[in-house]
């Protein structure tokens, strides 16, 4: 199995699939509030616009809602996925993973390299 380098996801796609997975793995449960667009922006080292987009996908999969002026919140349908604990322990080992490769290209960055 291969897995797709950052270079083959569009920005907000990573934003959408790293939300998602922290949600699927119970790292984010039912009620929880989001950071804002402009911290998820930081966080992700993307404008603004692509962090909309992602919030627009993971509400159109009913993952997040969101309140106008309040934030968006992890729905209740999101932690209701029953999940064995081999699912739930791989999507949590695969959340790692691209957080820690998230990191490790802001550090690339940085340095140039």
């Amino acid at each position: 199995m291969t897995l797709m380098s950052n270079e083959d996801v569009q920005p907000y796609q990573r934003i959408v699939l790293e939300i998602g997975d922290k949600i699927r793995s119970g790292r984010l449960t039912a009620g929880t509030k989001l950071p804002s667009t402009r911290e998820l922006a930081d966080e992700y080292g993307v404008a603004p616009g692509t962090v909309q987009r992602a919030l627009a996908e993971l509400r159109a999969k009913k993952l997040i809602y969101s309140h106008q002026g309040r934030g968006s919140f992890v729905s209740e349908a999101a932690g209701k996925a029953d999940e064995d604990p081999t699912t739930s322990a791989i999507k949590a080992l695969q959340d790692q993973v691209a957080d820690l490769a998230a990191r490790l290209e802001k550090i690339e960055k940085a340095h140039g390299g």
